[in-house]
């Protein structure tokens, strides 16, 4: 039992020695801050990975989506459209104690927002008292971010390659938002060429087979940006993405859940164990029978 375990424990230090929690979970964000630029191109036909409501950053972003149904003839619902339309998500909290307040706080705000409050009622989303308070999370102004020249389909995404243990999926989601949003749209080309680098160096690092040249990717990054339409076949992004899965999944394990007595060596140890103790447990059984005997006969010896 010591020995199975202390191996365990000693792995488990030497992986952390050589692999610091720190140093993985840098290499995690700066896989979930690219991973919209490394998907296999059939991919990015994906409704649900790549669509306006993931993206996080800038306002009035994230949006929600509304699907109305269009009917051609309304004596023939076998011909019909769906349209969609997206609003940004906002937020309105008031006064629940004071029904004047909240009346008149209401009226007001809704002026602002150009709407009165039946339209509010029907674009609520959903109400939450907090305390003395009333959160209204309601659908806000109309966004469209198919001719948003500053929206292209790596923002449209929000799911993570990894995510950080002990911190909050969705501010990971938000602040990788950021980061890509600034990389893109905020910094010069030299950034995201850097960060490319940087890939690369990772890739090297976790002995992953690539095909990706940091300098040429950049340029497919940014003309696709550009290009909204034209889909994103010719991306030059080839790597081993099972093979990176795969090394980060075992990562995971090793770190956050090390198993002291591995399956393969389980039946093995359990049966040698038991069968250890059920020897011993003869031995001792026959040594006392014998005893017992022995005891006996010097009594009758005596006697």
């Amino acid at each position: 039992m010591t020995f199975f375990i202390s191996y365990s424990f000693g792995f488990n230090a030497k992986l952390r020695t050589d692999l610091p929690e720190k140093d993985l979970n840098k290499d995690k964000t700066l896989l979930n801050v690219l991973q919209p630029f490394l998907y296999n191109y059939t991919s990015y036909s994906s409704e649900s990975l790549f669509n306006p409501e993931n993206i996080l950053y800038p306002k009035p972003y994230p949006v929600i989506e509304q699907r109305d149904t269009v009917y051609y003839d309304p004596d023939n619902k076998e011909y019909y459209s769906t349209e969609s339309t997206y609003y940004s998500i906002d937020t309105l909290k008031m006064l629940s104690t004071d029904h004047k307040k909240l009346s008149s706080k209401a009226e007001g705000m809704l002026d602002i927002l150009g709407f009165d409050d039946k339209e509010l009622e029907k674009r609520i989303i959903s109400k939450k008292k907090i305390g003395d308070s009333t959160e209204v999370i309601f659908k806000g102004v109309q966004v469209n971010p198919q001719y948003d020249e500053k929206m292209c389909i790596f923002l449209e995404n929000k799911f993570l390659f990894y995510p950080l243990r002990k911190i909050p999926e969705h501010k990971q989601q938000y602040q990788n938002a950021v980061k890509r949003y600034n990389l893109l749209y905020q910094y010069s080309q030299d950034s995201l060429l850097t960060s490319f680098q940087k890939l690369d160096v990772l890739f090297k690092k976790y002995d992953i087979e690539t095909q990706i040249v940091p300098k040429d990717l950049t340029k497919d990054v940014f003309y696709y940006r550009d290009h909204h339409q034209e889909p994103l076949n010719a991306i030059q992004n080839t790597y081993e993405r099972k093979d990176l899965k795969d090394k980060f999944a075992t990562l995971d394990r090793l770190f956050y859940k090390p198993n002291y007595l591995h399956p393969s060596i389980r039946e093995i140890f359990f049966s040698a164990v038991i069968g250890v103790w059920f020897i011993l447990f003869l031995l001792y059984l026959i040594w006392n029978f014998t005893r017992k005997n022995l005891s006996s006969d010097s009594v009758k010896e005596n006697a």
